[in-house]
């Protein structure tokens, strides 16, 4: 699986995020990703999270062995930076 591959469902699910993933290992299914999105706006990491997840369906069971997230609003991410 290629990061690419996996930034195009997420924003498909979250039409307004800004995604960036990597392949940390070189393997094709670990990978890191940061996500910003306004969707995340007053939802705790987890859901943050359970909402990525749900935009990637079942390559999280398959292809995706390890999925390292970082999640932001996009007020988080201007004060991160």
């Amino acid at each position: 699986m290629r990061p690419e591959e996996i930034e195009q469902r997420i924003r498909a699910g979250l039409p307004d995020a800004t995604v960036e993933v990597n392949d940390y290992t070189g393997g094709g299914d670990h990978f890191e990703a940061t996500v910003v999105s306004a969707s995340f706006e007053g939802r705790s990491r987890v859901e943050q999270h359970q909402l990525v997840y749900a935009t990637l369906g079942d390559l999280m069971t398959g292809p995706i062995h390890a999925l390292a997230l970082k999640t932001f609003t996009p007020a988080q991410w201007q004060s991160n930076r």
